[in-house]
């Protein structure tokens, strides 16, 4: 874990980075005990996970103000924060459907299922019709 200010701010505003290389050893966990500590200080805290793979799915607020889904983890870590949970917290959301393919939920609105090799290939060349998947991808 990591804790460091960004270069180009004038005041100390630590980030944190929770990096792990296996599954399951409790990196989320951590993280949400870390956004709850540091809410009841009154820091300004917001979890943040750029892509998850994850069968466990949570109502989350949208730009325009309807509902998406976030990973569970990311709800969880925004609640433990004292903010609402927001699909900007987890944009990119891979649920397993099968062997190798997943249905990609991007700003939380689910984009279709995609093989492991098609969804590689499409983040690779950015392309796409659907704006957000090509913001997002």
């Amino acid at each position: 874990m990591r804790v460091w200010p960004l270069r180009h701010e004038r005041s100390y505003d630590p980030r944190v980075d929770d990096s792990g290389a296996a599954s399951g050893v409790g990196k989320s966990w951590l993280c949400t005990a870390l956004c709850r500590l540091l809410a009841r200080r009154r820091r300004s805290v917001a979890p943040f996970k750029a892509q998850n793979m994850s069968d466990n799915a949570a109502p989350a607020r949208t730009l325009s103000g309807g509902w998406g889904e976030i990973g569970r983890a990311q709800a969880v870590q925004a609640l433990a924060c004292g903010r609402s949970p927001h699909v900007d917290q987890n944009p990119i959301l891979l649920k397993p459907t099968g062997h190798r393919s997943s249905d990609v939920v991007v700003s939380g609105r689910s984009v279709g299922v995609m093989s492991a090799k098609d969804y590689r290939a499409r983040r690779a060349s950015g392309g796409s019709r659907d704006r957000r998947l090509r913001a997002a991808l």
